[in-house]
Order: structure tokens, then sequence, then C-alpha cells
């Protein structure tokens, strides 16, 4: 030791430091090795504090970069949403007015085709008339060949009167050929005029089945699209719960138990099998799409009920939960809750929806402000300089409800939070890094 204090007695010679009273004087004598020590003790906490205030200034830039980019993010998801959603009703509306359009030719083609059937009974029935015609024809013939036998035989006997006979038979058979071709001229027209409409009609049921698979493979686009979307918001929302230890099925079970959604937009869609949509395909994806859509509605009330924000913004974490040493007594005891240290006054929220069951003091909480919350949890704010609820006052997640104090068993301005289930303390940090990517 005597060798170190004399080759630091260059750099560091004795100093004494004296203490006087009103009867006596005393000096402490400050060696050159204690020296060195105090001064190195003092430039390495000023080195800490200096690399501890930066680490916290950086990781609060981040975090609330991160919150930003997060709302951000949200909001752009819920714009996509919307937008999807109402691309996903403009093209069911197109579908169901091509629907329409289809079934209105389809009704016209069997229209025709009814009317075609009609002319075919009509033609067969005209071949009819006619091969009777030709038969009667045919004796026509026959008789007029017997009548000009008979003619030529008699034409020595009576030949005026024969002659006579014969020409009105022969005028009786050429009306009666007259007749028949004017009704197989008509026919033809008519079975032209049929097919012609009939093909037109074809034609436009083929358009229309080409409109309607081009509208079918838009809506698997939009359902795809749909179903991207829902997919990358719900599953954060999962994770999150997931890392708080909250099991995701059993809160969106009591949330339903409480609450109906009455939205019309949220109705599954129920449409005819006839030929409308695929029952496999559009109707079952669109009520899928609309299932989770009201599943993330689902999420978005938990969330709104579960204690996951931060009570205070631009704060600084000071004490966390666990068993700690009492800065008060100095004995080992639990912290039940986490603290933020800042400005007296600093703004603090409720981190969740719920009902205020206690706004006052309260021993060595000091001014305190609980909150009753669904699914079993309750959130303290102890230590507060000011209350701004009341008793049986309902709060919603981010409403202000006091100001940061030291009342109470406080060693100064802070804030002590506490989230407690069936009574039991939890540590609040679990909830609040479980959404730090969420909010």
């Amino acid at each position: 030791m005597d060798t170190l204090n004399a080759a630091l007695e260059r750099y560091l010679p004795e100093r004494r430091l004296f203490l006087r009273s009103e009867t006596s004087t005393r000096f402490v004598r400050l060696k050159p090795a204690a020296q060195a020590v105090i001064l190195t003790g003092t430039v390495g906490y000023m080195a800490w504090s200096l690399v501890a205030t930066s680490i916290l200034f950086f990781e609060i830039l981040g975090s609330n970069d991160l919150r930003e980019n997060t709302r951000r993010e949200q909001t752009y998801f819920e714009t996509r949403l919307n937008d999807m959603a109402a691309q996903r009703d403009r093209a069911l509306a197109e579908a169901q007015q091509s629907h329409a359009r289809f079934g209105e030719a389809m009704d016209r083609v069997a229209h025709m085709q009814a009317t075609l059937m009609e002319g075919e009974q009509r033609n067969a029935e005209l071949a009819r008339g006619i091969d009777a015609l030709q038969a009667t024809l045919s004796g026509a013939l026959d008789e007029r060949d017997d009548a000009l036998s008979r003619l030529a035989e008699l034409e020595a006997l009576d030949a005026n009167t024969q002659l006579a006979e014969a020409n009105e038979d022969l005028g009786e058979v050429q009306e009666t050929l007259d007749f028949v071709l004017t009704a197989l001229d008509r026919t033809a027209a008519e079975r032209e005029m049929i097919r012609t409409v009939a093909e037109g009609a074809t034609r436009e049921a083929e358009h229309l089945a080409l409109e309607y698979r081009l509208i079918q493979d838009r809506n698997t686009r939009i359902f795809t699209q749909l179903e991207d979307a829902v997919e990358a918001s719900i599953q954060p929302i999962e994770r999150m719960f997931n890392a708080a230890g909250l099991s995701s099925e059993t809160l969106l079970r009591q949330v339903r138990a409480g609450y109906q959604s009455q939205s019309a937009s949220l109705q599954p869609i129920s449409i005819s099998t006839s030929g409308t949509l695929d029952p496999a395909s559009d109707e079952v994806r669109a009520n899928s799409v609309l299932a989770a859509l009201e599943e993330i509605d689902m999420y978005r009330i938990a969330l709104a009920r579960t204690p996951f924000a931060l009570p205070v913004t631009g704060a600084r974490l000071t004490s966390p939960f666990g068993r700690r040493t009492d800065p008060i007594t100095g004995g080992r005891r639990l912290h039940a809750g986490q603290d933020w240290g800042g400005a007296r006054g600093t703004p603090i929220h409720a981190t969740a929806d719920g009902v205020v069951t206690f706004a006052g003091r309260q021993s060595g909480y000091g001014n305190m402000v609980t909150i009753r919350h669904d699914f079993g949890f309750e959130t303290r704010y102890a230590h507060m300089s000011s209350i701004a609820v009341s008793e049986g006052q309902r709060v919603s997640r981010g409403d202000r409800i006091g100001g940061m104090g030291s009342t109470g068993r406080s060693t100064g301005t802070h804030l002590h939070y506490e989230i407690r289930v069936g009574g039991d303390p939890i540590n609040p940090m679990t909830y609040i890094r479980a959404a730090q990517n969420v909010f």
C-alpha cells in the first residue's frame, strides 16, 4: 500500500479534509490511493449513468416508432379490408345481375325451343297432309288418265259433254296442288325464321356463360385477397394472446356470449344453388370471409376489454414486478406491480374498458383508482396526485383517469400499476410486451 501511495503521490498528493466544530477541529487524511479509488468510482458511476440513459432513450424512441408503424399498418389493413369488402359486394351484385340476364336468356331459349318444337310438329302434320294430298293427287291423276281414255273412247259419241266433265276434274286437281305448294312455302319460311332465332339465342347464351366465368374468376381473386388480408390481421392478435398466456378461443366464446353482432354486412350470404353461385366455392368462401371478419370484430372487443395497453407514455421504468428490497423498510417483500417514474401530473390512462370500483385514498397506495374489467381482470393505479374519475363510472381504453404523483408509501413521483386476476397479482409487463407489436 505504501508503494502504491508513493507511486500516486506525484499525481494525487495527500489531502487533508478539516472538520471544524464549536469546540474542536478534526481532519481526515485522504491518501493518494483513497483519492484514486474515489475518483475511479465517480468516473465509473458517471459513465454508467450516461450509457444507461442513452440505452433507455433509444429504447423509448424505438418503441414509439414501432407503435406508430404498427398503427399505420393496422389502419392500412383496415382500409384494404373495407376496399376489398366493397369490391366483393360489387362483384356479387354483378354476378347476380349476370345470372338474372342468363336466366332471361335461358327462358328465351326455352321459349324458342318450344316454338321450334311446335313448328316441327306442324311440319310433321303438314308432311302427313302432303302425303295424303299426294295420294289424293295420284288418285286424281289416275282418274284424269281414266277420264282422258274415256274421252278418247267417247269422242265419237258425245265429245262436247265428256270434255267439259274432264276439264272440271282437272280444275279441282290444280287448285289442290296450288294449296299444297303454298302451305309448303309458308312452312319452310317459318322453319328458317325459327332456326335463325334459335341460333341467335344460342350465341347469346354462350356469351353470357363466358361473362359469368370471367366474373367467377374475378370473384376468386377478390376472395383470395380478402382471405390473405384477414389472415394477416388475425395472426398478430392470436400471437399476442398466446404470448400473454390467454386462450383466444375462451375469450372469443365469452365475448360472443355477451355480444351479438347486428351488422348487416356480417350476415351470411344465402343464394339459391339452382344456377346462381357454386355453393362449394363463392358462397362458401364469402361466408368464410364474413365469419373471419366477425371473428376480427370479436378480437377487437376482447382487446379493448383486456389490459394490454400502457398506462402512461413517455415515462421511464423504475421498479419491476417481483420480490425486491423495500425502499422504506429495507426488508424483502413482493412488489406486486410495475413502477414508472415521471413528472408530477403526467397523465395516467385506463389500459382497458371497464368500470371504476374504487377512486380515493387507500393506506400505502395513497390516491388510487381500481378498475374492474371483463374476463376476471382488475387493474390498480396508485400514488396518484389527482383522480379524474369516480366510483361506478365506465371508462374506455385510453381514457385519462388521473395524474402521476407521490402519495402514500412513496419515495418519489411515480405510478404503481398492478394487474390482478381473481385477486392475485400478475406481471403487467407480460401483457405490455405481448402487445408491443400490435398497438
